[in-house]
């Protein structure tokens, strides 16, 4: 069972603990993953420490990309890394995205996510965009994305906007993906 808590609890548990922490990833069909996450009014010690957090949650599950809405608080916060493991870290931390432009052209990949765990399907996305945000440090950035970092940010955003991949596919193969996912956890609880 996943526990949700508001961010003020997560506020007051990052502060108080200065090691970086794994945070549980939620799962679908959790309703958290469902719902729209609000911006980030103020960027403090405590959204920094979450996003820390975050990166190391990534880094642990392994990811390239996770949104603050996985982790169970409704923040529109990012974090990727699309560096290779023999390759430094070069993490991305985006707060408040609002993506300006997408391109015409699209390019289908693979997308997989940690909060639906073991599937993934080709999703046909904007090959390029434009994303601006806020950084670690509160500063406003405006990136042009293409490629791999184009379908990650986009990926990302929509867990911001209560959105998945599975929703991009369809309706046949997104039930049955949701139907697993449901059996699944029901074989969890009953453990």
């Amino acid at each position: 069972m996943v526990l949700y808590f508001p961010l003020l609890n997560i506020e007051t548990l990052l502060l108080k603990n200065n090691k970086m922490s794994i945070l549980e990833i939620v799962k679908e069909p959790d309703p958290i993953l469902r719902k729209k996450s609000k911006e980030v009014e103020n960027i403090d010690q405590s959204i920094q420490r979450l996003m820390d957090n975050m990166l190391e949650t990534m880094y642990e599950a392994p990811g390239i990309g996770l949104a603050a809405p996985q982790v169970g608080i409704l923040k529109r916060i990012i974090v990727i890394d699309l560096a290779k493991q023999d390759e430094p870290k070069k993490p991305l931390y985006i707060i408040n995205p609002k993506i300006l432009w997408k391109s015409e052209e699209l390019i289908s990949r693979e997308e997989g996510c940690l909060s639906i765990p073991g599937y993934f399907a080709e999703v046909a996305r904007p090959s390029k965009c434009k994303v601006q945000y806020l950084d670690y440090n509160g500063k406003p950035q405006i990136t042009d994305a293409d490629d791999l970092l184009s379908t990650c940010i986009q990926h990302e955003v929509d867990h911001c906007d209560g959105i998945l991949f599975i929703d991009y596919l369809s309706k046949l193969k997104k039930d049955m993906i949701l139907k697993k996912l449901i059996k699944t956890k029901k074989e969890k609880q009953i453990l």
